[in-house]
């Protein structure tokens, strides 16, 4: 689906995003997903030393996990909101990241430059899934990682982002960005570029003290969220946190009034063919 739509929308595409991801704050959203780069920096079994780029780094979670390994890591995004942000962190922790504006779509690297290359819920939302996979595997060297973690279709998230479209259609259709959450998509992404692809899905707990709690804090900062409440009126808004309470109560497994939610994501390791 990405390859139908013309540069000229999918540059128009890309601004909008830039915009949809400086809205609310998204570091307040990420800090709690921590986890998940730590995770994903052991599944890539990382080692002292090596060269480490983390893709759509937003406000660093996975660079800084790769630094605390004592790799050396640059850290890219086109937000410039959340590299300051990423540059905060990485000077109270004192840790040697370096951080630069970039586009997941053209990464500003030389070929084979790095050992291992990470994205954690980030290079899913780059609109074009091609060339951002073709950026991937052009600056890792032959016999280097690549670590993915991505939200699947038919998880929490997956299914957040289908009820915002119900209620925000996008003006342009596009491929969903969920399906960077499926190995059969990744593989068919980076195709015979690749030697080996593992793949296992995980879970990330969404621990909030009520769901009410939740689609507050996620419509004040998460991009996504808050520019879909911005596009609605009153009543439209409304409907879509009924929405929103019902999409948790299928979910929630707290037993209580707090939320615990899954959320399936898809840990992938793609090792670049020699």
């Amino acid at each position: 689906m990405t390859t139908t739509v013309s540069k000229l929308h999918l540059a128009v595409i890309k601004g909008q995003q830039q915009q949809t991801w400086a809205a609310g704050d998204y570091a307040m959203v990420g800090t709690t997903l921590l986890i998940i780069s730590e995770r994903l920096c052991e599944a890539v079994d990382l080692r002292a030393g090596q060269q480490v780029l983390d893709v759509a780094t937003g406000h660093g979670n996975t660079a800084l996990a790769a630094a605390r390994r004592f790799s050396t890591v640059v850290g890219v995004d086109y937000v410039p909101a959340l590299l300051e942000r990423a540059w905060e962190r990485a000077s109270v922790e004192r840790l040697p990241v370096s951080f630069q504006h970039g586009d997941a779509e053209a990464l500003p690297f030389p070929d084979a430059a790095f050992d291992v290359v990470l994205s954690t819920l980030g290079v899913m939302f780059a609109p074009n899934h091609e060339q951002t996979a073709q950026e991937l595997l052009r600056v890792c060297r032959p016999g280097g990682k690549i670590g993915l973690a991505n939200w699947t279709p038919q998880g929490f998230i997956g299914e957040l982002f289908r009820v915002i479209a119900k209620h925000v259609p996008p003006k342009v259709q596009l491929a969903p960005a969920s399906l960077w959450g499926t190995e059969a998509y990744l593989g068919q992404l980076f195709g015979h570029e690749i030697s080996d692809l593992r793949a296992i899905r995980r879970n990330f707990v969404f621990r909030y003290p009520s769901p009410q709690h939740w689609v507050e804090f996620f419509r004040e900062y998460y991009g996504p969220m808050s520019r879909a409440f911005a596009a609605l009126d009153y009543t439209g808004q409304a409907v879509l946190t009924v929405d929103l309470l019902a999409l948790i109560a299928r979910y929630n497994r707290s037993g209580d009034a707090t939320m615990v939610v899954p959320g399936e994501y898809l840990e992938a390791v793609a090792t670049r063919a020699g």
